[in-house]
């Protein structure tokens, strides 16, 4: 049954606040303190200018391309508000959580300081974290953890083979844009269109409840982005974003998967999940459709959750490239993702039926 009860009891948890402050430091050298941190969706975040200051790297914002660029010995490192990945060169480096503007500053997960600076700069880099309560790492069972999981759980086709309701998030919403392109095309859009055409499939096609995270332009909580995926007779969850990129040549839809699938105590490297076959389903799909397909990644996403739903989240493309921006902002071009999109998830039930046998 749909565990509703849980929504109130994560809105408070998520709007709970916390004081903190860390300290950073270029290996070998006199660490930095930094105070103004941001307890945020179980993580913490630290302004970006902040953290390389503390390094002796000057970084740079870019109000064209709404990205954050930096120098590291592997190339130059961006990062944006519309991505959960640190781009360097062809490579994608996960994060936890994207990047956001709070009280005015771009800050970035701690993680990234964590995991992506050393990696980056070729060198450690010290971080101590002076909070009163220490980080959550992504992989603890934490509280906020467990009760994404409840509210992620696959409940269960009582006809195997047959998707019974999906659940569409499209990315973003209000003034959370997402990335935005140089002739100004914003993320939050084209995620909301490309939804509403696979809602009109799915519902035409196989006569299913659709569940929208939004219906229209404004602003959700990361529970109310879970809401939808609540709900006993959903099957799967489909997450649409874009990207975007300092360069025009970057293109290509990328697929991502929570790192692992939890349930009933037990837990499944992504691999054995229902999510990475959801996700080889839809990028098979998407390629006989002719879509560029650059691969599948694992990050633990928040629009993912924890738990053992089927979920994957679509990034359709790269508002810097013109090809895709021009497929992402077609009605034609949508209305194929779409098709592709939903021949991806029949497949997927057509293949759950086939196993049960």
């Amino acid at each position: 049954m749909a565990r509703w009860w849980l929504i109130p009891l994560l809105f408070f948890i998520l709007q709970a606040p916390a004081s903190a402050a860390v300290e950073i430091a270029a290996e070998g050298a006199p660490p930095v303190r930094v105070a103004e941190v941001y307890w945020q969706e179980g993580t913490y975040f630290i302004a970006i200018d902040d953290i390389l200051a503390a390094l002796n790297i000057r970084g740079r914002w870019n109000s064209v391309q709404h990205t954050y660029s930096f120098p590291t010995p592997r190339g130059t490192a961006v990062i944006s508000p519309g991505s959960h990945f640190v781009k360097v060169g062809g490579r994608f480096l996960p994060l936890s959580q994207r990047p956001r503007f709070l009280d005015n500053r771009l800050r970035v997960p701690e993680d990234f300081i964590t995991q992506q600076l050393p990696n980056l700069l070729n060198t450690g880099v010290y971080y101590r974290n002076l909070a009163p309560r220490a980080p959550v790492p992504v992989d603890e069972d934490t509280t906020l953890d467990r009760l994404f999981a409840l509210l992620m759980q696959d409940q269960g086709p009582r006809d195997v083979g047959r998707l019974r309701a999906v659940a569409l998030d499209p990315g973003h919403g209000g003034q959370d844009t997402g990335s935005i392109s140089a002739d100004g095309t914003r993320e939050k859009d084209v995620a909301l269109d490309v939804a509403r055409h696979l809602e009109r499939i799915l519902k035409m096609r196989l006569g299913i409840p659709v569940y929208l995270s939004r219906e229209a332009d404004y602003a959700l909580t990361p529970q109310q982005r879970l809401e939808p995926a609540a709900r006993a007779e959903v099957d799967a969850l489909i997450s649409l974003h874009a990207q975007a990129s300092l360069r025009p040549e970057p293109q290509g839809i990328a697929l991502v998967v929570r790192p692992r699938e939890e349930y009933e105590g037990m837990s499944l490297e992504a691999a054995q999940g229902g999510s990475m076959k959801l996700a080889q389903h839809l990028g098979r799909s998407l390629e006989r459709a002719g879509f560029q397909v650059s691969g599948i990644y694992q990050a633990p996403l928040l629009p993912l959750g924890r738990g053992n739903l089927p979920a994957v989240l679509v990034e359709m493309g790269y508002l810097s490239n013109p090809e895709d921006r021009a497929r992402l902002t077609d009605p034609a071009g949508q209305e194929a993702l779409a098709q592709a999109l939903f021949a991806g998830l029949q497949n997927f039930a057509d293949e759950r039926r086939e196993r049960s046998r």
